[in-house]
């Protein structure tokens, strides 16, 4: 689960026109270090990569989002005109827009506990994370941590991925047979609100939550106040869990959570049945967080502390959602994966937005 680090090229969408889509490139660019996530493992960086993150500061709510077409390839080459903000259904103007594409910082959230199949799913998930290694860039920072009946922060931010292939290789048995999944989530993304720039959680889990202290609509609450998208990895495809349950949870409804987890934070989930999926699952990812359009917008009222909901849609020229062919020359509508909303913050005494 190291960090996205496998090049987009594969997922780069078919040229289209010399004005519209193109494939992306490779980032070439650099990013300076990061600040640590919870104990300090390595040596602290020294600088920090510019926030480019879901935010409300200064009035304006700054929104990423990455655009495939209907066969799931990288969409590039798109302008501001080509996008749409909707804030509770009310069309926004896009104030300020750019591509971006720059190193990533991810922290790899490895379930590691015995809480099913005596511990299969702990040391799958770990030879997962070791291949996803493999797609680190030089530039790419990337953070470990296991969860069982508590979370463990096994390396902080490095650019060293033998430092985490290290970590994986000294899993030994998995101590508890709880999997504290929401309490995991929440206590990583207020471990990253002091990291700036361009973040993910790559989520390997089965779903599921036998022992938390945080319920699921705690969980829900501050993944809509958060500006790290969620993506999760799946680990129940290939083996019969129907039937399975864990904290009083099925299969379905740990499986419809790391769903949403990924939709409500602007990421993805996959459910991968063969480890030959893997590679293009972390491919995928690594796509996502390489080739996303920054933008942003000042809202038409003011902070009220409420849940607001967000849509972006990419459009023509004439307004009209865009489409593009696929194989056979079919038209199909492009899929657009941003946040679904935001919650302004409003400062005691000030009035004013964090």
């Amino acid at each position: 689960m190291a960090v996205l680090g496998v090049p987009p090229a594969a997922w780069a969408a078919r040229a289209q026109q010399q004005e519209g889509p193109t494939k992306a490139p490779p980032s070439q660019q650099a990013e300076p270090p990061k600040p640590a996530t919870g104990q300090q493992n390595n040596p602290a960086p020294q600088a920090q990569p510019p926030q480019v993150a879901i935010a409300v500061e200064s009035n304006v709510v700054n929104v990423d989002a990455v655009v495939t077409d209907h066969e799931g390839n990288i969409v590039t080459g798109l302008k501001k005109e080509n996008f749409r903000i909707l804030d509770d259904g009310q069309p926004q103007q896009v104030t300020n827009f750019a591509p971006t594409e720059a190193p990533i910082t991810v922290v790899i959230l490895l379930e590691y506990s015995q809480a099913l199949w005596q511990g299969y799913f702990g040391f799958k998930g770990a030879t997962w994370a070791w291949g996803f290694l493999q797609g680190l860039g030089q530039k790419d920072w990337v953070a470990f941590k296991t969860f069982d009946i508590k979370t463990e922060v096994t390396v902080d931010f490095t650019q060293n991925k033998a430092e985490i292939q290290q970590s994986i290789a000294q899993l030994f048995v998995p101590g508890f047979h709880e999997a504290c999944l929401f309490d995991a989530v929440t206590e990583t993304l207020d471990q990253l609100n002091g990291v700036h720039g361009k973040k993910a959680i790559l989520l390997i889990a089965t779903g599921f939550d036998t022992f938390s202290k945080h319920t699921l609509d705690q969980t829900y609450k501050r993944l809509k106040e958060a500006d790290v998208p969620i993506f999760a990895v799946g680990m129940g495809e290939d083996i019969d869990l129907r039937t399975v349950s864990g904290g009083g949870v099925s299969y379905l409804q740990a499986k419809n959570q790391l769903t949403q987890f990924g939709q409500m934070t602007g990421g993805y989930a996959w459910f991968p049945r063969f480890q030959g999926e893997m590679p293009e699952v972390f491919s995928q990812v690594s796509a996502f967080l390489r080739s996303q359009y920054s933008m942003g917008f000042s809202p038409n009222t003011p902070p009220d502390g409420k849940f607001h909901k967000l849509k972006v849609e990419a459009v023509d020229a004439n307004g009209n959602l865009l489409e593009l062919p696929d194989k056979k020359g079919h038209m199909k509508k492009v899929n657009v994966y941003a946040r679904n909303g935001y919650t302004p913050k409003i400062l005691a005494g000030t009035g004013g937005n964090q």
